[in-house]
C-alpha cells in the first residue's frame, strides 16, 4: 500500500526490488570475475613464484598473467551484466507453474 516515494517500474522508475536486485547482481558479477582473475593469474604467474624462477623468466610469466587476468575480469563482468539485463522484466506469464502447457 506504501510507496515510498517510488512508481511502479513501467511508468520509468525502478522498484526497490530491483533496484536491489541490481546491486546484488553487480556484486556478484564483481566477485565472481575478481575470484576468477586470481585463479588464472595464480595458475599463469604462480610457477614463476613457485619455483623461484629468474627475473627474465618470471617479469614475463607476470606481465601475461596479469594481461589475461584483466581480460577475463572485464568478459566475466560484463557477460554476467548482460545476461542478467535480459533476464529483467521477463517474468513467466504463469508464475510458479513450470510447464507452458500448465
Amino acid at each position: 500500500m506504501e510507496n515510498h516515494g517510488g512508481r511502479a517500474s513501467g511508468s520509468g522508475r525502478r522498484s526497490q526490488a530491483q533496484r536491489d536486485a541490481i546491486t546484488v547482481e553487480i556484486g556478484y558479477a564483481l566477485c565472481s570475475a575478481a575470484f576468477a582473475a586470481a585463479l588464472v593469474f595464480g595458475a599463469v604467474a604462480g610457477p614463476a613464484f613457485v619455483f623461484g624462477l629468474s627475473g627474465g623468466t618470471r617479469h614475463p610469466l607476470v606481465v601475461s598473467g596479469a594481461a589475461v587476468a584483466s581480460v577475463l575480469f572485464v568478459v566475466r563482468v560484463v557477460s554476467v551484466l548482460v545476461r542478467f539485463g535480459r533476464g529483467v522484466g521477463a517474468q513467466p506469464s504463469h508464475p510458479g507453474r513450470t510447464s507452458p502447457d500448465s
